[in-house]
């Protein structure tokens, strides 16, 4: 079996900014109310770029910073809820902008784990010998699935990208792996897709393509769940929360994370949180944090971090990464 590394990551979001006032001339809300309850305050909010076009600009930043080139990459993997088409795939239609052609390209469902699910998959393409080089991408365009006028959910979202090439790799990088699912609890995330109506089932289903949360039961769900992530990904390893330089969260709620802190005994400050200047990206937010603390350059090479997620589905996952 063979080592993985993260050789290379890049993040892009829309230029356009709305401001929680900005939200407030929707729905009725305001900027005090938002960040009392969730941290947030702005998202970028696309004026016409599709999650292929976030995707691909995300994905040559990683490239860049990879000193790759597009046709050493062997495998595109988009983690996305909020897909251009369910035909081609977003991976296709990168693999194409990029001119990647000798990559294997499909998309990941797994909501805000999506990003999650993708790396570990892609670890196991490189681990195996199947390949050598891999592009992950977690991208959504979540503002165009969301309704306009429910301030329960249209305060929360945003819209962006995030990209890390993957490679084989002689010292270990990915050191461990976890993920699972609870399928019991999908019904507190929904986003419809195309309902059924053929000419043997006539459908009276007016459902809007908008998508739906049980807020109080996703924060239930989410900070026990972390909880179990970042102890089972540091189980059967040498490694402590002590020895981890950052936890990098998914981007849904600063109380979910200060929470968690609170559980795990840490310091906030050991989870890196950028959610105020982007909310809720689902898929696209640990590429996106991940990304800034690399540019940032508050890693140095043997730092741990870990990354963890939950989303709809329910899903959850985790990993521990020592940097290179």
């Amino acid at each position: 079996m063979f080592e993985v590394r993260i050789l290379g990551t890049g993040s892009y979001a829309p230029d356009n900014v709305v401001k929680n006032k900005d939200i407030s001339k929707l729905v009725d809300t305001n900027d005090e109310w938002i960040v009392e309850r969730t941290g947030i305050r702005e998202r970028r909010v696309s004026t016409g770029e599709e999650t292929s076009m976030l995707s691909v600009e995300a994905a040559r930043r990683a490239i860049k910073d990879a000193g790759i080139s597009p046709e050493d990459i062997e495998l595109i993997i988009v983690a996305t809820a909020t897909p251009d088409n369910f035909i081609p795939s977003t991976a296709c239609m990168v693999q194409k902008e990029l001119e990647a052609k000798n990559a294997t390209c499909f998309d990941v469902s797994a909501a805000c784990t999506g990003f999650i699910y993708a790396v570990s998959i892609a670890t196991q393409f490189i681990k195996t010998g199947q390949i050598k080089t891999a592009l992950v991408i977690g991208a959504e365009t979540l503002s165009k699935i969301l309704n306009w006028e429910d301030r329960n959910t249209c305060i929360l979202f945003g819209d962006g990208a995030g990209a890390a090439v993957l490679q084989r790799s002689d010292k270990q990088g990915i050191i461990s792996l976890y993920t699972g699912s609870d399928g019991t609890g999908g019904e507190h995330l929904v986003l419809p897709a195309v309902q059924l109506n053929n000419p043997y089932c006539k459908s009276n289903n007016d459902t809007k393509n908008f998508v739906s949360m049980n807020g109080r039961e996703i924060f239930k769900f989410a900070t026990k769940i972390v909880i179990k992530c970042i102890e089972e990904v540091l189980k059967d390893t040498p490694y402590t929360l002590e020895d981890i330089k950052y936890i990098i969260p998914h981007q849904a709620n600063a109380k979910i994370i200060e929470f968690v802190a609170k559980k795990l005994k840490v310091d906030n400050s050991k989870f890196y949180i950028n959610l105020d200047r982007y909310g809720n990206t689902s898929g696209a937010s640990i590429p996106i944090a991940l990304d800034e603390v690399n540019k940032k350059g508050l890693l140095s090479s043997g730092d741990k971090i870990i990354l963890v997620g939950f989303g709809g589905g329910l899903t959850f996952g985790a990993q521990l990464i020592e940097w290179s």
